[in-house]
């Protein structure tokens, strides 16, 4: 008598690509946010690309038209083209809020691991700047400093600098907390008696595991950086001549855009602004679900 073997299914593994989908249809924070980066980043790639940047300055094109065929999105008092100054503005904001941030995160993470895995005097120093200096308004800081400058000598880059000053104390200690529970964990101790140096646990066993929170404080960091170049630009504390979102709604009240009718100055990079804040804000969100087991969603 013969018996017919049953041949087994054989099971097929999603790829990473599928995993990403299936995590971003159940991230909806995240999904969203990604996707309104990428359509913002698309809108800027393009226009740096294809229109001619001296547009968004002053005296370029004709003052005061609203949005039509030649001019999409209007012109200002000063003869910018407001489509040319949107995409520059988006540029120059989200430069500062990447620069300020990456530093800003960067310096966090130094210190937070120094603090934490060595302790002692280090951890009491570190940790006492940060405690000290964090109930400090970073806007009062920011306000005065930027206030003391050259209004000629401030560029993009002052900006950063001025941000990234008060930047550093948040992730410093949300780093240094992760890490203090980090280097309890067993697989510390295993590498610990298994003769691995210090680099060598920081880099290969407790920060691959930090990632998500690096990347969740590394994105809040860009959210408040660019806030921070927005309301400094607000005041008329940021480099006047270029078009930053912020600088665009300064010179739109300076000109009391609304009174006098020319409603699409003031909306359009205000527009762009919710857009930003609220692209990061939901990345954010879902990175604080991916790093959070607590919350964290299965399938």
């Amino acid at each position: 008598m013969t018996t017919l073997a049953l041949s087994q299914p054989e099971v097929i593994q999603p790829g990473r690509l599928t995993l990403l989908f299936r995590y971003l249809r159940r991230n909806k924070s995240l999904a969203i946010g990604l996707f309104l980066v990428l359509l913002l980043t698309t809108f800027t790639v393009i226009g740096m690309l294809t229109l001619d940047k001296s547009r968004a300055y002053p005296l370029s094109v004709k003052t005061k038209q609203p949005p039509s065929a030649q001019y999409p999105l209007g012109t200002d008092f000063f003869g910018r083209d407001l489509l040319t100054a949107m995409v520059v503005g988006l540029w120059q904001t989200a430069l500062i809020g990447v620069l300020a941030g990456a530093v800003g995160t960067l310096i966090g993470v130094v210190l937070g691991f120094i603090s934490a895995y060595f302790g002692g005097p280090i951890d009491s120093g570190i940790k006492g700047v940060c405690q000290i200096l964090t109930p400090i308004p970073p806007f009062l800081i920011q306000v005065i400093i930027a206030g003391s400058l050259d209004k000629r000598s401030v560029t993009i880059y002052t900006m950063a600098f001025i941000v990234v000053l008060l930047s550093w104390m948040g992730p410093t200690l949300v780093i240094r907390s992760q890490v203090l529970s980090m280097k309890e964990r067993q697989f510390v101790s295993v590498a610990k008696l298994s003769g691995m140096g210090d680099m060598g646990i920081i880099f290969s066993e407790i920060m691959p595991n930090l990632l998500p929170f690096i990347a969740a404080a590394f994105v809040g960091q860009v959210f408040m950086a660019v806030f921070a170049s927005f309301y400094l630009a607000v005041l008329g504390l940021g480099p006047l001549r270029e078009p930053l979102l912020g600088n665009t709604i300064w010179s739109a009240q300076t000109q009391s855009a609304f009174f006098n009718g020319w409603w699409w100055w003031p909306i359009e990079p205000a527009v762009g602004l919710v857009l930003i804040l609220g692209s990061l804000a939901l990345i954010n969100m879902g990175l604080d679900e991916l790093a959070n087991p607590r919350i964290r969603r299965t399938e």
